[in-house]
């Protein structure tokens, strides 16, 4: 029996989500491996600033990414561009995990950020042009879920690692296992049905009615919401290609798109002024500021691993429900809040202050920051954009966007060593204060995008008002939109019906 079609497609997004596994594994283990002795010895016991440049490798090469992956998407399409990530980002991980010095490891981050910025890119993409206009946003947050189950492995295999295995294994083992979930993506991926958007933009009409069939209806090709749909993309696809000049030019001469790229750009940048790398990163210098061993900072991180799931999850059960500005805004000012007391703690509770209760609050205050960050900033912050531009832009735009955050990501992790030895807590007071701006600004000019078709956000945001708050501006509740496209097909049906009828006859 065949499966529903919202059920199918949100498989094909959980599917095309292995890289985020990939890339959250990535993340989180680059820890328990700069604390491996044996790793330090074959790399040459590099200085803080060595180490520092091992992690920031990653997030050059996946910055460099988006110089070429908007335009590879739109040139072979997202299913070929997926498995050309998966490629590259292999070739990374084999080279780091034979490393035989620090250059290899250079080397192989960089590759591995390179895939890893394609990945990252190209599954919410990927996502949100397949999906249902109703369930959109569970689709685009499936990507921080994901990378949340990456991160989850992660911290219990470098625990594991670190305290169960010795010499080379304890740090190229859990290297190795980067690679194990890009490959079933990589063998796959074609089997998945290629964007409709894709193949309109290129002119495959059939092709394009029959994967929204396939996705939508169990491959009726006369289904009401399918024939509605595929009219309104191909309509906006004509529209788009006699209006425009090209993608390059409508994003910095439209002034609704520039508008659009500039709140996706802020956005991104604004999830790296959380604090969230520094935590990601430096968990074991962070918890060390009190006292905490290595040891235990990586067991902690088994919780905060299971609690940014927990957030995850939450996201995307509730998030075609809530939207996406409420809990993005609330998110932050929490943030920002944890970051507050966390500050506070570390000022009057330092290493060696021997504050038992101190710790535990400081703990308690990260894994809250953690849930809140993986319930809102995180997963909005791959969701929001490739559900703010029109086809014609959608690629380009939000490889653009992912440069932000890929490159305000590497200047936080190659800041921080020297930010905790100069500053010490005050370091943190940055953090806090940005959580509460980031609010502000998106209570300010963020429009709420929840269950509108991709084809309409055009006009949406050509109504939208710079200055958000008390607008007028009406948005349809989540799935209204598809009801009223089934109708608006059905009446057209008759309609053409009726002519057929009064027409003449031989």
């Amino acid at each position: 029996m065949a499966l529903p079609p919202k059920v199918y497609t949100l498989l094909c997004g959980l599917f095309v989500s292995l890289g985020s596994v990939a890339f959250g594994y990535d993340l989180g283990i680059i820890a328990s491996v700069l604390a491996s002795e044996d790793f330090n010895r074959v790399t040459g016991n590099p200085e803080t600033s060595a180490q520092s440049l091992v992690v920031g490798c990653l997030l050059l090469g996946a910055f460099s990414s988006s110089i070429y992956i908007g335009t590879l998407a739109d040139w072979v399409g997202r299913r070929v561009s997926i498995i050309a990530g998966c490629i590259v980002f292999l070739a990374g991980g084999a080279m780091q995990t034979g490393a035989q010095d620090i250059s290899y490891m250079y080397g192989g981050r960089f590759l591995a950020g390179l895939g890893i910025g394609m990945l990252a890119m190209l599954a919410p993409l990927y996502q949100a042009e397949i999906a249902h206009p109703s369930i959109r946003g569970r689709h685009t947050t499936l990507q921080q879920l994901m990378l949340g189950v990456g991160a989850f492995i992660a911290s219990f295999v470098g625990y594991g690692c670190f305290h169960g295995l010795t010499g080379a294994a304890q740090w190229r083992l859990p290297l190795g296992i980067q690679m194990l979930p890009v490959l079933p993506l990589a063998l796959f991926i074609n089997h998945l049905p290629e964007s409709p958007r894709y193949l309109a933009m290129r002119g495959r009409d059939q092709e394009a009615l029959q994967v929204l069939a396939r996705l939508h209806a169990r491959g009726d090709v006369r289904d009401s919401f399918v024939v509605a749909e595929h009219r309104e993309i191909f309509n906006q696809v004509a529209i788009e290609k006699e209006q425009t000049r090209g993608a390059w030019v409508q994003l910095y001469t439209n002034k609704s798109i520039r508008r659009r790229l500039v709140l996706g750009i802020a956005l991104q940048c604004s999830v790296q002024m959380t604090g969230v790398s520094v935590i990601q990163f430096y968990a074991p210098q962070v918890f060390a500021s009190l006292g905490i061993n290595t040891s235990t900072a990586l067991g902690l991180q088994i919780g905060n691993s299971i609690i940014a799931l927990i957030g995850e999850g939450l996201c995307v059960w509730l998030i075609d429900r809530l939207g996406r500005r409420g809990p993005l805004i609330w998110s932050n000012a929490i943030s920002g809040s944890t970051f507050v007391i966390g500050t506070l703690i570390i000022r009057f509770f330092p290493a060696g202050s021997h504050h038992a209760n101190a710790s535990r609050a400081f703990v308690a205050m990260t894994w809250l920051f953690n849930l809140a960050f993986s319930f809102g900033i995180g997963p909005l912050s791959w969701a929001i954009p490739v559900e703010m531009f029109n086809n014609t832009t959608r690629a380009k735009a939000t490889a653009l966007t992912s440069a932000a955050a890929w490159i305000t990501n590497f200047l936080i992790a190659d800041i921080t060593p020297s930010a905790f030895r100069s500053g010490g807590w005050r370091y943190y007071v940055v953090f806090a204060i940005c959580g509460f701006t980031n609010a502000l600004f998106f209570w300010a000019f963020l429009p709420e995008t929840r269950g509108i078709p991709l084809e309409e956000l055009d006009e949406y945001f050509e109504k939208a008002p710079l200055f958000v708050p008390h607008s007028q501006l009406h948005l349809s509740g989540a799935g209204i939109r598809e009801e009223e496209l089934r109708r608006e097909s059905a009446r057209t049906s008759e309609s053409e019906h009726g002519l057929n009828e009064l027409g003449p006859k031989k």
